[in-house]
């Protein structure tokens, strides 16, 4: 065992003499061992943030080690369990491995069996713990500006963050679509982000790849038979996450290539004799309606890949979310400017609610940065729909005054409360209707605070 990564083990059996022999052989191969004669104890001193593996015995009194096992996987499920059994426990410990336990052991065990099963669960536990430390700095470092686009109350935005966690996690490959501007490109990384593959890269290739005169030694790269060497971008990728932007208008012949390199998930170089094999995750976003026009090859990249599919709603599907994400780009971009914005008026309140936004959150985001820049903005008034009712019209007006008091107000809802004279559960009531979080228009609030 390396220095730099040792074993820790916590080993719980009630037979003294065993858990002294198990303790010490372990601690010969330079394991940090914790021992203890019986389950409860073991439990109380084991945290999600513990690197190492549990070693133990089934039968035990009191707590035994099924019910160890189970009760440590909601302390954090991938806390390694590797069970110790007699003959007529095996089938009890097959059922436990099939539940997510590490190993099982049978009593006698070889002491190498013991380790190499120790070692293996401790690999395993060591890159799971990586892996959640990177996703936190991940988050910590930006994650929020994409995040974004899951912000919001509608069912449109919870059904998209249902999407989003299901297939994060999920090895399997993916299909976005949706209108320009939905933030395609955003939820292709958050599902990177939040997959195991997240510690390995990310690689998007758009149109402008495909365009470039020296298209072919971009994607695929050079064999050093063929001269100077040169990593293709597809290859980049290996282990991570190839995402695919609304590929459109090349060559046959590119698109030859590019869905050889799907169906045999391998890359070959200029100059190459043979392919190299790549273990990639592929996402493709393709933007609608090009889904009806079958000569596309986005949707033959689709076809091919038998992917399963993510749709991005338009905002004209999710508008009861459009002020608050106005405001968080607005917040955003008040912090990246350094200078804050001064109220909007009644048109721009309106314009905001009845606006179509074709362009998405790509419009919305630059009419946020015109806000805050304090671009002279003459919006048309936009029609109130004719088929709202009077309590649709009556809560349009309710949201648009809670908005422009939290923003006056900096957040503080206290002195909201005391400017509209209005019971606090009532007023608390109204903003978790409307969508309205405080912590957003706090001054400095933005893409961290998502």
């Amino acid at each position: 065992m390396s220095a730099t990564a040792p074993l820790h083990v916590t080993v719980v059996e009630d037979d003294a003499e065993l858990r002294e022999a198990t303790a010490q052989a372990l601690a010969l191969e330079g394991a940090e061992v914790r021992a203890f004669p019986e389950a409860r104890a073991a439990l109380s001193a084991l945290t999600p943030d513990y690197p190492g593996v549990v070693v133990t015995d089934v039968r035990m009194p009191g707590m035994d080690g099924i019910a160890l096992f189970e009760r440590l996987r909601a302390v954090d499920a991938s806390i390694p369990v590797i069970l110790v059994t007699g003959h007529g426990d095996v089938g009890m410990a097959v059922e436990a491995m099939k539940n997510g336990a590490a190993d099982f052991l049978t009593k006698p065990f070889a002491t190498a069996d013991l380790l190499r099963s120790v070692r293996s669960a401790c690999d395993r536990r060591r890159l799971a713990l990586e892996n959640r430390a990177l996703r936190e700095e991940l988050v910590r470092a930006g994650r929020g500006a994409r995040s974004i686009l899951l912000h919001g109350p509608s069912p449109a935005a919870e059904q998209l963050r249902s999407l989003v966690e299901a297939v994060g996690g999920a090895e399997i490959d993916v299909v976005i679509d949706g209108a320009r501007g939905v933030g395609k490109t955003a939820a292709a990384r958050l599902i990177h982000e939040t997959s195991p593959r997240a510690a390995r890269p990310f690689v998007a290739i758009d149109n402008g790849v495909l365009a470039h005169e020296d298209a072919e030694l971009l994607l695929f790269g050079r064999d050093p038979a063929a001269g100077l060497s040169r990593t293709g971008l597809i290859e980049r990728a290996n282990g991570g996450t190839l995402f695919l932007d609304d590929l459109d208008g090349h060559s046959e012949a590119m698109n030859a290539r590019l869905l050889a390199m799907l169906d045999s998930r391998s890359v070959l170089p200029i100059g190459a004799e043979r392919g190299r094999a790549l273990n990639l995750r592929i996402v493709v976003a393709r933007t609608v309606p090009s889904s009806h026009d079958t000569a596309k090859p986005a949707l033959l990249l689709e076809q091919r890949l038998g992917a399963v599919r993510v749709t991005v709603p338009s905002l004209s599907d999710r508008r009861e979310d459009i002020i608050g994400l106005f405001r968080f780009f607005v917040s955003r971009h008040e912090q990246d400017l350094g200078i804050e914005s001064t109220a909007l008026d009644q048109i721009h309140w309106e314009h905001l609610q009845n606006h179509d936004w074709p362009g998405n959150l790509r419009e919305l985001d630059g009419y946020a940065r015109a806000v805050v820049l304090g671009l002279p903005l003459h919006p048309a008034a936009d029609p109130v729909p004719q088929n709202m009712s009077l309590a649709q019209r009556v809560a349009s007006f309710e949201r648009s005054v809670l908005d422009d008091g939290l923003r006056r107000h900096r957040g503080n809802v206290e002195a909201l409360r005391n400017e509209l004279q209005t019971p606090r559960k009532t007023l608390y009531d109204k903003l978790k209707r409307f969508g309205l979080e405080a912590r957003l228009f706090r001054r400095g609030a933005g893409p961290e605070s998502e």
